[in-house]
């Protein structure tokens, strides 16, 4: 029998605290504790794809990231000399979803997520990293242990798998930000920028508007992971890089705040073939994360909090002869299609920027908005 009632959340992130907030509006017991001192806001900023805001309008906090947040209408990619090879409609793909498409900084929505757990009276136990050790001391005391721990130092996952799967470093760096320019970007469209006809060079530049002047941005190229070489060497040589970029990179380059920048070595993982064991799960990132040239990182977290909840909602009478291994089993088999999905295009999108190539990347034109509608909509039809 399904009896799950107390549940604990290792990890303060998008996943965890999406779930804590679903679970105690559900009537269960939930107990968070994060490793750091407050609520993290590493990482510049976030485009909410019709899916996640899907799931943000189904726990009442859609209108809150409407009204921060950023309308992108198009996203369009150039050349180094800003020659536009390629325009994907957004709107057009947002009416197909049924949804909309929100850019917001990341300090934002997690501020919105931490509200929104205060208002249901879930507090998180901050500075109370859990080792793996402890895990299973703390699934005795618990119905469900659930790791949103992130991709890097997952304790959870290396809980589930011991010897390995471990995140891998897919060769290319992000030095990410966000500027204050004047006035709005160009009718408020996503820019990518890319170069990757040099066998030496392969860079991208993107940038993200908000509104009113605000963006965030990424600079990436190819490079052997080197920790021991300063920040300062890092940013000093992105402007060497695109010094001789597009005005609209000038302009990002020129009005950053400094305390947001960030060095990124990006890494992944491989789909895995399960995750969970006995009453410990992982979900987000910890589970599946994929290259941010997915897209689709605090989607796919939302998501698996979602539908997790559905699954361990007993007011389901379907559900209420399911046992604990039977529910999380059919949570996995729901979400590894789609999150195996969003690991693959990252890693396909990431090959096509960074690898050197003669022919003219035209992959942003492969795919229509009808196309990438079903894509990101799979699964939550009906629901």
């Amino acid at each position: 029998m399904n009896n799950i009632r107390k549940i604990a959340i290792i990890g303060a992130g998008i996943s965890g605290m999406a779930l804590a907030i679903l679970a105690k509006r559900k009537g269960f017991q939930v107990c968070v504790y994060e490793r750091n001192h407050n609520i993290s806001s590493i990482g510049a900023g976030i485009t909410l794809w019709p899916n996640a805001m899907f799931v943000l309008e189904k726990m009442g906090l859609s209108h809150k990231i409407e009204y921060v947040g950023g309308h992108p209408t198009f996203i369009r990619q150039f050349d180094k000399n800003g020659t536009q090879k390629s325009e994907l409609n957004i709107e057009e793909v947002n009416a197909l979803c049924g949804a909309s498409s929100v850019t917001i900084l990341r300090r934002h929505l997690m501020k919105i997520l931490h509200e929104a757990l205060e208002d249901v009276d879930v507090k998180i136990h901050f500075n109370h990293p859990i080792a793996t050790q402890e895990i299973d001391k703390i699934r005795e005391d618990v119905d469900l242990v659930v790791g949103c721990d992130g991709r890097m130092n997952s304790s959870v996952r290396q809980y589930l798998y011991a010897d390995g799967a471990s995140p891998q470093y897919q060769g290319f760096i992000n030095i990410i930000g966000i500027s204050q320019l004047t006035g709005n970007l160009s009718d408020h469209a996503i820019q990518d920028y890319r170069f990757n006809n040099d066998k030496e060079k392969q860079e991208r530049f993107g940038i993200v508007p908000i509104k009113n002047g605000l963006c965030f941005w990424a600079a990436a190229w190819r490079t052997d992971m080197n920790k021991k070489k300063p920040l300062s060497d890092w940013y000093h040589e992105m402007h060497q890089r695109f010094r001789l970029w597009p005005e609209s990179v000038q302009n990002v380059l020129k009005n950053y705040d400094k305390a947001s920048l960030n060095r990124i070595f990006v890494h992944d993982l491989d789909p895995l073939p399960y995750w969970h064991k006995e009453n410990v799960l992982m979900i987000g990132d910890a589970a599946h994360a994929a290259l941010p040239t997915s897209g689709q990182g605090a989607c796919q977290a939302l998501e698996d909090a979602w539908h997790l909840m559905q699954c361990l909602d007993n007011e389901g009478n379907q559900k209420n002869e399911m046992d604990l291994h039977s529910l999380l089993t059919q949570f996995f088999q729901k979400r590894i299609s789609k999150t195996t999905t969003a690991q693959i295009i990252g890693r396909q999108v990431a090959q096509q920027i960074f690898r050197a190539q003669t022919e003219p990347d035209i992959a942003a034109k492969r795919i229509s908005a009808q196309q990438l509608s079903h894509l990101w909509m799979q699964g939550l039809e009906g629901i």
